[in-house]
């Protein structure tokens, strides 16, 4: 298969060249703002890439997510976008290209993670909200820009989902000062920054008799992108449609 890799001079680029050609595909090229490509590799603009490609893995980042599910709508190939941290209006601009294209999209690629966002899901139905707290912590490497974690975001979408509410009306997350008793129901968040931490995240629901703790620990990034290269392989005959790690691994929904 023919995989163009958008920001293939960033580290995730990086891997996934060398996860493709493991797995036996043809890196066709990339998109690249100025550092030249590793090995020789051509650099295009997206819409030319996704021209020459079967499929584009997109680990770029948010500001460009509405703009790249323009091109590449238009272009109709395949997508795999991991970007973290988009907005309503950026999730809604991937909807939309997914109406012409294929896409997978999500916030971690990596297998163990969407195990843990299954079980969290069904955790959330099976844990009463009135007697169960549901509290996320993640924390990532210093230079991470987005806070909390796209991975911990799906996190509590999936408890949230279990328990049949919306995140955003339940999330609390950067608590400080003089904030009152926690409310029933709400899903927590803290976010720890430091070091060179690849990412860890960490699922609690609390009660008064009992704690039950998931968490999940990436070693290396690897795994999201030998993930990334997985997914592209399911994604290049799909009908368009939005879809996730989830359909990709065979996992419920």
């Amino acid at each position: 298969m023919r995989i163009g890799i958008a920001g293939i001079t960033g580290r995730m680029g990086r891997l996934l060249i060398e996860e493709s050609r493991a797995a036996g595909h043809e890196v066709v090229g990339g998109t690249a703002r100025s550092t030249p490509a590793p090995d020789g590799i051509p650099t295009f603009s997206l819409p030319d890439l996704a021209a020459s490609a079967d499929v584009v893995i997109d680990f770029t980042h948010a500001a460009a997510a509405a703009i790249h599910a323009e091109a590449m709508a238009r272009s109709g190939t395949p997508w795999v976008l991991g970007t973290s941290g988009l907005s309503a209006a950026d999730e809604s601009a991937v909807d939309q290209a997914a109406q012409t294209i294929p896409v997978v999209y999500a916030a971690n690629f990596g297998p163990g993670v969407n195990v843990l966002l299954a079980l969290a899901r069904q955790l959330g139905a099976a844990l009463p909200a009135e007697q169960y707290d549901a509290e996320i912590v993640e924390m990532h490497h210093r230079q991470k820009v987005d806070a909390p974690s796209g991975t911990a975001i799906a996190l509590g979408r999936a408890v949230a989902k279990g328990r049949g509410v919306r995140l955003e009306s339940v999330m609390q997350s950067g608590r400080h000062g003089h904030t009152g008793p926690r409310p029933t129901g709400a899903i927590g968040f803290a976010a720890l920054r430091g070091g060179q931490v690849v990412g860890e995240h960490t699922l609690l629901f609390a009660a008064a008799g009992e704690q039950i703790a998931l968490s999940h620990r990436a070693l290396d990034r690897r795994a999201f992108a030998a993930g990334a290269v997985r997914a592209a392989v399911w994604v290049a005959d799909r009908p368009p449609g939005r879809y996730g790690m989830a359909d990709v691994l065979g996992l419920p929904a």
